[in-house]
């Protein structure tokens, strides 16, 4: 064993060994959507400047925090988004209702002298004189009568605690206690003092506590209180006929203290636990049976170091597992998805290099196992760099321009492509260079795999077919396709999701069964003509309305159970309509970044005329996806669109993984023909493409069929995605290169690092001496 292969070796197991202890030590941090609860986006009203915008967001969310602490949310999460967006987390929280009232209130606490009262008025009205905060104002008290109040002499920052108790003996019935910080206590003694100096039963004795503009109580100084003298400055209590939640939410937002500005919920989701834990379960399942199939299928074309490309692959999950863990990252449903595909995924490096390693042992079948088996890791990093690297692309995107859950998978996916890196390139060439030194091994050819070409090389090498005679044809039929897709685009239309229009998708499950029709016609006599009513997964009732609040969502729900006996809700999306248009603004922005980004790397790393074909290709799938979706009348969302986004970094690892072929090729045969170059590179790299293929189809086909309704879609994407991306590699990119390269008339490429690495010019198995 090298001195290299023992330092991989021990860095491998160094590497385990950490993961797995971080795995059996801590515990994974869920998201809201595995898990149960609520979450919500807040934005507060902007500012007159960047600056101030972003100091009025951080203490708002400082006193949300104190409200959020107050309600009792085990492990809450709050974060600031941006300038002016705060992200609330509250997990086992199933109706948002009272969290809502509470967050959202202003909670603006002010005490006022009483300068006057009149009868009270048939239609109450609030005078402010100013918004300056020394007005006097005119509001009704709690028997409607109108206080002329004077300018505020106390604001709720003076307030240290406030506690809800009930006062049995004094028949006051529940109160709210306040305690005032020194110099506020000070200012309530002089208050208090001053109205004291008026006769008892005068309106003036009286002093007026107001909450967002709304006298909630407006005690009478004592009649033993003497002028100027005034009450003890620790504290008082609010009186007002109180129920016990009244007494504790008031008790609540002054505590809290007040927001700087007025906010509104702009997105709320709800996750039942029982949908949480069903989305584990399924992903679970999804992952062993896939990650099964997927080890016996590369153990089956690839005998012994295809085995060992498993235990490689097990490896992968538990340390990107562990990075996960050990990271902090939040997992979503999304996230696992991503998590689960990225198995299928990680097997495409070893694929790449057992394919090269089976090609210099098919060149020179004198040469050692362990050799051949070095050079194809050489021969394909380039390779596997590229591809990965246009995945991360893909995966930053996600992250920046995602919005929620999508981030989480953005994440995932940049973790699983590092540690699939990591398993192929480290933990996998230490054990099949193990393997490789072992002379049983090398010499028996049907043992270690990679000794004989396999069925699909040798199929290719005995038929040879001619397949870039006529590029134009090829592209003619991927015209074809886009134009049926686009047609599904026009006639059908796309259904875009609430995330991306705005509106509420609420999803419930009821005790009986309760068919489509019976739950329109029942919501309709309630009063919700307008909302859209479908069947979800297991018989539950999904219903996707335009704007509807917590107590109207409430109200449907006591509706539906009218018919369908007790109804629990799986899953709640509220998404504003400012929101909706920024998310769909986002996710063309992604898209378009997608592509010029994938563009400028592959012209930088090949020619330009490839990162055009490339391109073209990847368009082409990302159409053809969408108009599928068109045609089956599927949601597009934000996680279709992380599956699109994923399906556009797959679509130009496989192009790279035969332009890189070309490049390699061409350099080292500059007199030969492009389009012969090009049937060799396809040729030799098609292997590849459906061994690679297969590995991801087995873990979607799993996540399809055990996923459930939550990653039935993104599963279907995926699926569409790979089989439209392995065609538009081979009949969409390659046969755009070659129609470009004869309208340029270019020169070949100039060898590189990668062809400076391909030694001398070899014989190519494929080629039988025919030209185009």
């Amino acid at each position: 064993m090298t001195r290299a292969t023992t330092v991989r070796a021990v860095l491998a197991a160094a590497v385990l060994l950490v993961s797995v202890f971080i795995t059996l030590t801590m515990s994974p941090r869920l998201g809201l959507d595995l898990q149960g609860g609520t979450r919500m986006v807040l934005q507060a009203e902007d500012s007159a400047t960047v600056e101030a915008n972003r100091e009025t967001t951080d203490r708002t969310l400082e006193v949300l925090r104190q409200r959020i602490d107050s309600l009792g949310v085990a492990e809450p999460v709050l974060t600031r988004s941006g300038e002016d967006r705060i992200i609330v987390e509250l997990p086992d929280v199933q109706d948002p209702r009272q969290a809502a009232a509470v967050i959202g209130r202003t909670a603006q606490l002010s005490f006022h002298a009483v300068q006057g009262a009149t009868p009270p008025r048939t239609e109450p009205e609030s005078k402010p004189e100013s918004e300056t905060g020394s007005a006097r104002l005119t509001l009704p008290d709690e028997q409607g009568t109108q206080l002329d109040l004077g300018p505020a002499r106390l604001s709720g920052a003076g307030v240290k605690d406030a506690t809800a108790s009930f006062e049995a003996q004094q028949a006051a019935g529940w109160t709210v206690k306040l305690d005032f910080h020194k110099d506020a206590g000070k200012d309530w003694t002089r208050l208090t003092g001053e109205a004291a100096c008026h006769p008892a039963g005068d309106e003036r004795r009286r002093v007026a506590i107001v909450l967002d503009e709304k006298v909630i109580s407006s005690p009478q100084v004592d009649p033993s209180v003497g002028c100027q003298a005034g009450l003890p400055s620790g504290g008082t209590q609010i009186t007002g006929s109180f129920t016990a939640k009244e007494a504790r939410d008031l008790a609540l937002l002054i505590k809290g203290g007040a927001l700087p500005v007025p906010v509104e919920i702009v997105e709320q989701r709800t996750v039942g636990p029982t949908l949480g834990a069903a989305a584990i379960d399924a992903s679970a399942q999804a992952a062993l049976i896939g990650a099964a199939a997927t080890a016996l299928f590369i153990t089956f074309v690839y005998r012994l170091f295809g085995a060992l490309a498993a235990v490689a692959l097990a490896a992968y999950g538990v340390i990107s597992y562990a990075a996960l863990v050990g990271l902090g990252v939040t997992l979503t449903l999304p996230g696992l998805a991503g998590f689960v595909l990225a198995i299928g995924m990680a097997v495409d490096a070893n694929v790449l290099v057992f394919e090269r390693a089976r090609e210099e042992c098919q060149d020179r079948p004198t040469r050692s196992l362990r050799s051949a088996l070095t050079t194809g890791f050489q021969k394909a990093f380039s390779a596997v760099a590229d591809s990965n690297i246009t995945t991360l692309l893909a995966a930053g995107l996600l992250f920046f321009l995602g919005s929620g859950p999508v981030k989480g998978f953005g994440v995932t996916l940049a973790i699983g492509v590092v540690a699939s890196m990591f398993s192929a390139l480290v933990i996998a060439r230490a054990l099949t260079e193990i393997a490789a030194g072992s002379r049983f091994v090398s010499d028996y050819r049907g043992v270690n795999g990679i000794a004989r070409p396999g069925s699909v090389r040798t199929w290719l090498t005995r038929k040879d077919p001619q397949l870039f005679r006529k590029p134009v044809r090829w592209l003619v039929v991927s015209a074809a396709l886009v134009a049926v897709a686009v047609a599904g685009i026009v006639v059908r239309g796309i259904d875009l999701g609430v995330e991306f229009t705005g509106g509420r998708l609420v999803e419930y499950s009821t005790s009986r069964p309760v068919d489509v029709e019976t739950a329109r016609s029942t919501l309709a006599d309630a009063g919700f003509g307008d909302a859209e009513v479908t069947t979800a997964g297991d018989g539950d009732i999904s219903v996707r309305t335009g704007k509807l609040d917590n107590d109207g969502e409430h109200a449907l729900r006591e509706a539906l159970a009218t018919e369908g006996g007790e109804t629990t809700k799986v899953r709640d999306e509220l998404i504003g309509p400012s929101l909706g248009d920024e998310l769909r603004r986002n996710a063309l922005i992604a898209l378009g970044v997608a592509v010029f980004v994938q563009l400028a790397y592959l012209a930088m790393r090949f020619r330009w005329t490839f990162a055009v074909a490339s391109v073209v290709g990847m368009v082409h799938d990302v159409v053809i996806v969408v108009g599928a979706f068109a045609w089956l009348g599927r949601p597009v969302d934000g996680i279709f669109l992380a599956a699109l986004l994923t399906v556009i970094g797959y679509s130009v690892n496989d192009s790279v993984v035969v332009f890189d072929r070309v490049r390699e090729l061409w350099a080292g045969n500059r007199k030969t023909p492009l389009a012969t170059i090009a049937r060799r590179a396809v040729l030799q790299t098609v292997p590849r493409t459906v061994n690679t293929g297969m590995g991801a189809l087995f873990i979607l086909v799993a996540l399809a069929v055990l996923g459930g309704d939550s990653l039935a879609d993104f599963a279907l994407a995926l699926l569409i995605g790979i089989v439209v991306g392995t065609w538009s590699s081979v009949f969409t990119a390659v046969p755009g290169a070659l129609v470009l390269e004869r309208r340029t008339g270019a020169p070949p490429p100039v060898p590189g690092k990668a062809s400076r690495r391909a030694r001398a010019p070899r014989r190519d198995p494929l080629d039988n001496g025919a030209r185009v």
